[in-house]
């Protein structure tokens, strides 16, 4: 299956409870390469690389993350960047 990438920002209680390291251990088993990070207003960024259905997975774990609470997901698709690794940065 072909792979897309997404840009996707994560808004709610999404920081200090272990979103990151959820979000980078998921992406690994899934497959998927990219990178997370915080931001200063509080939200945290994401650029996500692989086929659709692994990405829709990957959000949907991270939107029942135990720990935080997602209010709200902004996502829009980018080029495929070809990297093999996520990164926590």
């Amino acid at each position: 299956m072909e792979k897309i990438r997404r840009h996707i920002k994560f808004y709610g209680y999404v920081q200090g409870v272990g979103f990151r390291w959820k979000a980078s251990n998921t992406a690994r088993r899934l497959g998927i390469s990219g990178w997370v990070k915080n931001l200063p207003d509080g939200s945290v960024e994401m650029e996500a690389e692989g086929t659709p259905r692994d990405i829709d997975d990957l959000i949907e774990a991270l939107e029942n993350h135990s720990w935080g609470s997602v209010e709200r997901i902004e996502a829009d698709s980018i080029p495929v960047h070809g990297d093999y690794s996520f990164d926590v940065i």
